[in-house]
């Protein structure tokens, strides 16, 4: 759970018990005001996210292996073996690799499946139909078709996977609990398990979004006559089209009860019903575990940063 001035991050334990993760965190938009004009905080929100993303995994994931280190330790207690140790140093290295190492492979699968592949198959076809090839509009059409057509059949596939389909219930309990708190309801879990799983600010719809408004860009982008260059180009112009992205999804999200914003916004709603499964109570429990904690946090931020402000005022 992520409110304006901190970062929550709970998993629950093979023990039963919740861990947390907890720290201030204020986006670079907010510490630097010049950054916080539109389309530019829209490229810098996503990279965040990816970052913050990336860690929350590396954190649960460290828990998992800790749960199976325990374990390992009780067997080798009864074995009369010694379990064995890391430093602290030897860890922080570990971890920093395993961060640099998903964050990495994450960008390079995304630009394989996204952007390689669906102008691959674009340009094979356009060989093979000179209409395509006359017409830069119908290939960034194809291209924007075949990207989005790989991105559900990838969710799908993710979502057969057990693992895969676990984090997707975390996600519908992530949703329920924010409709929640949005709707100033005490937040237990038979309150949140009345919510919708389907949120319009998900990341699933800002996915879609950029989707749809790239083959409006890359129509406006000249063709060039090799697939290497206009691969290129793509990748150049994916900022902007963040950018261009991020501020749709706020617009929408602001006015997501107009009658005329509901059209736009249902894409991205049902697609949440791949990314997104119905919670368990338990998870439920750590979604709100997690939301709790960042409403404490915040308060105990903005009483601080008033603090601060008061004593400022006090020498002056």
């Amino acid at each position: 759970m992520r409110s304006p001035n901190t970062i929550v991050i709970s998993v629950r334990r093979q023990s039963g018990k919740i861990k947390t993760q907890e720290r201030f965190y204020t986006n670079l938009t907010h510490r630097i005001r010049a950054l916080n004009i539109p389309f530019v905080r829209g490229i810098i929100n996503l990279f965040e996210m990816m970052v913050i993303g990336t860690k929350a995994i590396n954190f649960s994931a460290n828990e998992y292996a800790e749960d199976l280190e325990e374990e390992f330790a009780d067997k080798s207690k009864k074995a009369k073996a010694k379990p064995i140790k890391q430093s602290n140093a030897v860890k922080r290295f570990i971890d920093a690799l395993l961060f640099t190492l998903s964050l990495v492979m994450a960008l390079a699968l995304s630009v394989f499946l996204f952007k390689f592949l669906p102008l691959w198959i674009t340009s094979l076809l356009e060989t093979q139909s000179q209409t395509i090839a006359d017409n830069w509009i119908l290939f960034n059409l194809i291209d924007g078709i075949l990207k989005t057509s790989i991105f559900i059949l990838y969710i799908f596939i993710l979502s057969l996977v057990p693992s895969f389909r676990r984090i997707f219930e975390y996600h519908g309990a992530e949703h329920k609990a924010v409709f929640n708190y949005e709707k100033s309801l005490p937040l237990t879990v038979k309150n949140s398990r009345k919510q919708s799983r389907f949120h319009p600010r998900c990341g699933t719809s800002f996915i879609l979004i950029v989707f749809v408004i790239s083959v409006i860009v890359y129509t406006f982008v000249p063709k060039q006559p090799d697939f290497w260059t206009n691969l290129g180009n793509r990748l150049l112009f994916l900022p902007l089209i963040a950018g261009i992205a991020y501020e749709y999804l706020k617009i929408s999200a602001r006015f997501c009860n107009q009658t005329w914003t509901k059209l736009f916004v249902a894409p991205g709603l049902w697609l949440q019903r791949l990314t997104t499964k119905e919670p368990t109570d338990d998870q439920i429990e750590v979604a709100l575990n997690s939301l709790k904690l960042a409403l404490e946090k915040e308060k105990a931020a903005k009483q601080t940063s008033l603090k601060s402000v008061i004593n400022k005022m006090t020498s002056l």
